[in-house]
């Protein structure tokens, strides 16, 4: 049975969605001041591995991931740039994609900016306010909390701590301190306005969210997602402000993955201490490898970093790759299943179970790499049939489809590269073996390593 940790209800249960085999999905995104870091992708990449595993287990699933395009931070950062807002923020947009497809995750089917939804946050705000849940203040619009008495289900703070008249103006703040919050922000000096029935002024940050939800996945939704640190007070809010307004359950299911820590703090831009794929990919990182990396923890397991992790990583990876590059040099002896068709199903099985329970991707690793170590010995022994091997390549492509990683890494070499291979068979051909020799070492000082076989030369990075 199908079980995820309920942040709400804190223990795993069964997923149940609304209107199956539909399952809606929205996931916070990022917000477009600055590049995206590791500790971001961390969450981004478990969001992708929960949706690739609902389709394989035969769900149809909307994904919806918002990107933040108006909000303190990024009309901060473009004054500081000098830039007008949508072209500040249009850049990073970019690099964000740039960098999911680095990762290999796969695209939300719909990725609302903020600022082209203004009017379904207007029309919200003035459901909450026919509700009585909003006060004008200064002339902006807040939520009055003590208007939605379940306040704190989510996140578990205690209304105690409010008081009357209280409020935060700014998007962000303390976790655990209580005041009413903003929707509505009034409009200042030199930052971007739209006009509303309240005056000239902004959405607030948790206010966009609850709007994009609604728009493209109706009242209720099946699975929330994002980091933990948005449980208090964005999530907390969204759901206060969506009910509100909705006179319904908002989120069926809220999923929240952890740190990603570096020398044992959280890493964030606000401490300075972040890590960027841009930075790894220079170092000449794969995107499997980190994939690889930020897949060996529960999502909802602290993962500490270190960039000697990412030997470890990349010897996974190799793993996979050489069984990979093994089953497909394999020669074939006859058609009749044999001990791996019968393992194919066992090892499905066990790779079902752990992703079953709550995604658990490390557990879900050790069943396939027990059905690797099954194989290795199976291709050393003796031939496979071509049943086994059909068998044991549509399971490498199961576990693909949901992790990712099960699959040889397409590398494009550079002409230069791709003559010199050439050029190495041609000296072969004429046995001109130092110069063949000299070649391979060649690429191998560029990080090629070159594997002959019966099929031909064939090449991985090393």
């Amino acid at each position: 049975m199908l079980c995820f940790y309920n942040t709400a209800a804190r223990r795993k249960e069964p997923f149940v969605p609304l209107n199956p085999p539909r399952v809606t999905l929205y996931t916070c995104g990022p917000t477009v001041y600055n590049r995206a870091h590791l500790g971001n992708f961390r969450t981004f990449l478990f969001e992708d591995v929960l949706r690739r595993y609902l389709c394989y287990r035969g769900y149809e699933v909307t994904h919806v991931m918002n990107i933040t395009d108006v909000d303190d931070k990024t009309i901060r950062d473009s004054k500081k740039a000098g830039l007008e807002l949508g072209e500040f923020t249009r850049g990073y947009t970019e690099l964000f994609f740039e960098d999911l497809d680095f990762l290999g995750i796969r695209r939300a089917d719909h990725y609302p900016l903020a600022t082209e939804h203004i009017p379904e946050m207007l029309e919200l705000m003035a459901r909450l306010e026919q509700g009585g849940h909003t006060y004008v203040a200064e002339g902006s619009v807040y939520f009055a909390i003590a208007t939605f008495p379940e306040y704190g289900r989510l996140s578990g703070v205690a209304l105690e701590g409010n008081h009357a008249g209280a409020r935060y103006e700014a998007d962000e703040y303390e976790k655990d301190d209580v005041r009413d919050f903003v929707l509505w922000k009034a409009r200042k000096e030199d930052e971007p306005f739209w006009d509303s029935p309240y005056g000239p002024g902004r959405p607030g940050w948790h206010l966009e969210c609850s709007a994009m939800a609604r728009k493209y996945l109706g009242d209720t939704i099946d699975l929330h997602c994002g980091g933990i640190d948005l449980v208090f007070p964005h999530h907390e809010n969204e759901l206060a402000q969506s009910e509100a307004a909705n006179g319904k359950p908002f989120v069926r299911c809220w999923m929240h993955g952890a740190f990603l820590n570096l020398k044992k703090e959280k890493m964030s831009k606000s401490l300075g201490n972040i890590v960027s794929l841009a930075e790894l990919r220079e170092r000449g990182h794969s995107g499997q490898v980190v994939r690889a990396l930020l897949l060996s923890a529960h999502y909802r397991s602290t993962l500490y970093f270190d960039l000697d992790e990412l030997t470890q990583a990349a010897a996974t990876v190799a793993r996979i790759e050489e069984a990979l590059r093994r089953l497909e040099d394999s020669p074939v002896s006859g058609e009749a299943p044999g001990v791996i068709s019968a393992e194919v199903a066992s090892a499905r099985e066990r790779f079902v179970t752990a992703m079953d329970d709550d995604l658990n991707v490390p557990e879900a690793l050790g069943s396939a790499f027990g059905f690797i170590r099954t194989l290795n010995a199976a291709l050393q022994s003796c031939p496979l049939s071509s049943a086994d091997r059909e068998a044991a390549k549509t399971l490498f492509s199961e576990y693909d489809q949901v992790l990712g990683l099960f699959h040889r890494e397409q590398l494009t070499l550079e002409a230069e590269v791709e003559h010199l291979i050439a050029e190495r068979l041609e000296a072969r051909k004429q046995r001109d073996f130092k110069r063949a020799d000299a070649i391979r070492a060649s690429l191998a000082d560029r990080g090629i390593e070159l594997i002959d076989t019966p099929q031909g030369t064939r090449w991985k990075k090393a």
